[in-house]
């Protein structure tokens, strides 16, 4: 059982990369975390606005990110993420260790 066909891969120029694009979302803007009730059964959605990005590859992968925390599904609408349920707590939470102070 030797390593002859063992290949070892470097994740850590990746993360760095991600993080960089990451950071160029702005901050410092204020953003409004709300929940509201949709659609014809009433569910309920959580709404994260003022995330001004330019770039919408930027928020496709905050998005992600996201969703996989609050472990909800989601989407982008408008610039705006779109959270199912009631996960206002636990995007505040995620936002803050992302960075993100204006809430």
């Amino acid at each position: 059982m030797g390593k002859k066909n063992w290949i070892e891969f470097d994740n850590q120029e990746k993360k760095s990369q991600e993080t960089a694009k990451v950071d160029t979302v702005n901050k410092k803007l204020k953003i409004n975390i709300s929940k509201q009730k949709k659609g014809k059964k009433g569910k309920t959605v959580t709404l994260i606005r003022g995330l001004d990005a330019e770039d919408e590859i930027l928020l496709k992968e905050l998005l992600k990110k996201i969703k996989v925390f609050c472990g909800t599904g989601g989407t982008l609408i408008d610039k705006n993420i779109q959270l199912q349920g009631d996960m206002v707590s636990k995007s505040i939470e995620f936002l803050r260790k992302e960075g993100f102070h204006n809430l």
